[in-house]
């Protein structure tokens, strides 16, 4: 008996729907950073990119659970000395609800060019209104 392996002739990617609205922003990433690397597929193959797109909507409307809005903190530096900047995750959230999503899939990604690959197939919306109607993506639960 074979093992399969994947390459880009046999893959087939779908679009998915995952909605945020009132559930842990950590979940929601793992969920979409399952599907955009395949791993809910029965081809799964670790060093192929096999994995399907998803939009995540209501991204404004996930939570944090505990005392993340107060404790945790997005950092990014200039380059410059002095240069790093904090803001505390509540206020990422009603600013930029986006980014903080984003930033959680990608830190469950591999960090290497199948983790690249995979970010440019997530479209993360603050909101319900979306722009990919044309795909008839499936709605996850």
């Amino acid at each position: 008996m074979s093992t399969f392996m994947a390459n880009k002739a046999n893959i087939e990617r779908k679009w998915y729907i995952l909605d945020a609205a009132g559930k842990p922003l950590g979940k929601t990433a793992v969920r979409a950073a399952d599907i955009l690397r395949g791993k809910n597929k029965p081809t799964f193959t670790p060093n192929a990119d096999c994995g399907d797109n998803v939009i995540i909507i209501n991204a404004g409307k996930a939570v944090l659970t505990g005392k993340k809005g107060e404790q945790k903190f997005y950092r990014h530096h200039s380059g410059w000395v002095g240069g790093l900047k904090e803001t505390p995750y509540r206020i990422l959230m009603q600013e930029k609800p986006e980014l903080a999503m984003r930033v959680a899939v990608k830190g469950m990604l591999p960090k290497n060019t199948l983790g690249k690959a995979a970010l440019g197939r997530v479209h993360i919306y603050a909101d319900a209104n979306f722009e990919q109607q044309a795909q008839k993506p499936v709605v996850l639960d």
